[in-house]
């Protein structure tokens, strides 16, 4: 104790400072956020109360698309990245990124809907018909969609002719008859109805439901940091979705849940979704 004392005491007499570590930094991205203004806004929340779980400081990373995320983690620009089903399963492919903790999205399945007092009652309907599909790429509203449908026994784009078309054009042509069906979530069902209050819709198909959205790390990233990660999604995820939920797209996750048991296999029923469109390689992300 004394030599403690005559240190402590040489320490203010010479007028030093004791400066404690750096927190480490972690850099994140979100593949379908553009800009930094839009990440603040719909995730900075969450990075607050990350921050707070983990005792690190978290950056933003922005990406303008999904193959600039890639990229930034094959230059080691980025640590960690919020992505969506289709996109992991090429992340896996090109990088050795490795999953982290699924983010559980409630009624996240994909659905083929049609006019309800239209002539199309079934899914074998479509035979012949045109079939309009959201987003190129995109879980559920192509991949899905297309599982849908050929679970039901119709081979994409040859039983039935598929368009890419956005989604709310798509149901104009829907409401018109130029397509018969539109690829879609349950979700949009549900912003769909709302935007076209006058018209009646129908489902003939539904798929299961969709694989998680993921958080991954780069395989850079240090195991203790990963963990680190990991942990506070374990013992602090009511108050990380909490943050999570501040945002205005990220309501979509409103009653989901962190998932810390996540594994690569999980997802081999995407990987099967882009044989079934005739991309089994998914080696690149489509339309870009």
């Amino acid at each position: 104790m004394k030599i403690w004392s005559l240190v402590t005491a040489a320490v203010l007499t010479a007028g030093l400072t004791i400066v404690p570590a750096a927190a480490e930094t972690i850099r994140l991205a979100v593949t379908d956020v553009e800009g930094m203004e839009q990440l603040q806004r719909e995730y900075g929340g969450f990075v607050e109360e990350l921050e707070k779980a983990t005792g690190l400081d978290v950056e933003f990373t922005p990406v303008n698309n999904r193959t600039a995320a890639v990229e930034a983690m094959r230059a080691e620009q980025v640590d960690f990245v919020l992505t969506g089903p289709a996109e992991y399963v090429v992340f896996a492919k090109l990088t050795d990124a490795k999953p982290v903790v699924g983010w559980h999205r409630p009624d996240y399945f994909a659905q083929v809907v049609v006019m309800a007092e239209g002539d199309i009652k079934s899914v074998a309907d479509l035979k012949g018909k045109k079939v309009a599909f959201g987003e190129i790429g995109s879980t559920s509203q192509q991949l899905g969609p297309a599982q849908v449908l050929a679970d039901s026994g119709l081979k994409y784009n040859a039983d039935y002719t598929a368009e890419i078309i956005k989604r709310n054009v798509a149901v104009e042509a829907m409401i018109r008859g130029d397509v018969q069906a539109v690829g879609m979530n349950f979700g949009h069902l549900k912003s769909v109805r709302e935007k076209f209050p006058g018209q009646k819709f129908a489902v003939v198909g539904r798929g299961p439901d969709l694989p998680n959205d993921i958080l991954i790390a780069a395989s850079y990233v240090k195991p203790e940091t990963v963990e680190a990660v990991r942990k506070a999604f374990l013992e602090k995820g009511d108050v990380l979705m909490a943050g999570v939920l501040k945002g205005e797209d990220t309501q979509k996750y409103n009653g989901g849940y962190f998932v810390a048991t996540v594994n690569d296999a999980d997802y081999n029923s995407v990987r099967a979704m882009y044989a079934t469109i005739g991309a089994p390689e998914f080696s690149k992300f489509l339309g870009e």
